[in-house]
């Protein structure tokens, strides 16, 4: 059994003195330590757990990271909420396959339409770069779509065909400059109205323009 984090994890890298962002990496771990670890954190909902291959990533999210996951997740249900769009929000879930050796708990991720185990759509918010392969993952997972939020712009990806040749860099995922799921949403105005610090004056902008 996991008895502590520091039996798994490696020295965190730390960003940001006033609002820090850890992270601590691991090789070498078995699905078994892997799945230890979510139960003994299943109570703590802070930290995110990222496994792929024997390679496992938690992250301590910073204040930051949290505000921009959490208006984009409130921006985007407004907008499937206004346009009649049926979906399902799975949260942080943890999304995970023992045979595909892959495991991971996006920073918000959605079922569009009917509800299903695994989301068509996942979203992470990356302030700090990672050292696990998160398009790998999700397409061993069986994710549709996943959107990265970096540098203050999403990074939208669309699953193809299980790594053609033609996507082979991106890991069978090809980006695209609009989402194929929620085609209509206008990503440019998602983008900018995620920047408003103020989340009543975002809401208010982003509902006018849609």
């Amino acid at each position: 059994m996991v008895n502590s984090l520091r039996e798994l994890i490696e020295e965190p890298e730390i960003v940001g003195a006033d609002d820090p962002e850890e992270r601590f990496i691991s090789s070498g771990v078995s699905w078994y330590s892997y799945e230890a670890l979510l139960i003994k954190l299943q109570e703590n909902s802070h930290y995110r757990v990222t496994y792929l291959d024997g390679i496992l990533e938690i992250v301590s999210p910073s204040i930051r990271h949290e505000n921009l996951k959490k208006r984009l997740a409130i921006l985007l249900e407004r907008y499937l909420y206004k346009k009649r769009i049926k979906f399902k929000p799975m949260g942080s879930s943890t999304i995970r396959k023992q045979l595909k050796q892959a495991g991971a708990e996006p920073d918000e991720c959605y079922s569009i339409g009917n509800p299903k185990s695994i989301p068509d759509l996942a979203i992470e918010v990356n302030i700090t770069s990672g050292s696990i392969n998160k398009l790998e993952i999700y397409r061993r997972l069986g994710v549709v779509e996943v959107w990265f939020w970096e540098n203050n712009r999403l990074k939208l990806y669309h699953k193809r065909e299980d790594i053609p040749s033609e996507f082979l860099e991106t890991n069978g995922y090809e980006q695209v400059s609009l989402s194929e799921i929620l085609p209509e949403l206008n990503i440019s105005l998602l983008e900018e109205c995620a920047l408003i610090s103020d989340d009543i004056l975002a809401i208010d902008e982003f509902e006018q323009a849609i």
